[in-house]
């Protein structure tokens, strides 16, 4: 079996994508509280800088920056989803149905996929590319029809900082 081994760039910006086992669920933002006491535990703990965030019904796109030194980003996913886990099963009794034998066998609760997708961005652009795609992904998904309509997003964080102003210079940029 092949082994993953996740590159490790202290002070770099980190895109991820976290997605549930059941693709067709609205549990994240039916559970919108308990995945934030999780961030904000987490964070307590293991803290990581926001740069932005928009969770969607069953996946959740965000970029992070770790301390200075600190590359450990696996631990920090697998403590907010353990925290979350734990949130919706005491409190709401979720109790999927669909579980493999080996997730039974680990005793995972099925409500996370077990990886994470993350890309470590290069540089500005890609940045700013990065924070338009979480702005943009609830209207992709069609659940609005435009990104200020969405409420779980950082959206609008960044529009009243004044963000939106600092990634529209990169499509100007790229027009000229």
């Amino acid at each position: 079996m092949s082994r993953y081994l996740r590159p490790r760039l202290p002070g770099v910006p980190i895109f991820f994508t976290v997605t549930l086992a059941q693709r067709d669920s609205w549990l994240l933002v039916e559970e919108i509280d308990r995945l934030r006491m999780a961030v904000a535990a987490t964070r307590s703990t293991r803290p990581f800088a926001i740069e932005a965030w928009v969770v969607l019904p069953d996946h959740l796109h965000c970029i992070w920056r770790l301390p200075d030194g600190d590359t450990d980003y696996s631990a920090r996913w697998g403590a907010i989803k353990a925290r979350c886990t734990r949130a919706v099963t005491a409190e709401v009794g979720w109790n999927p149905t669909l579980r493999s034998a080996s997730k039974v066998a680990k005793g995972d609760a099925g409500l996370w996929q077990r990886r994470f997708w993350e890309h470590h961005l290069r540089d500005e652009a890609d940045l700013a590319a990065h924070l338009r795609y979480c702005w943009w992904n609830p209207v992709k998904h069609r659940l609005v029809e435009r990104p200020e309509d969405w409420p779980y997003s950082s959206f609008h964080r960044d529009k009243a900082g004044g963000r939106m102003d600092w990634v529209s210079r990169f499509d100007r940029d790229a027009r000229t």
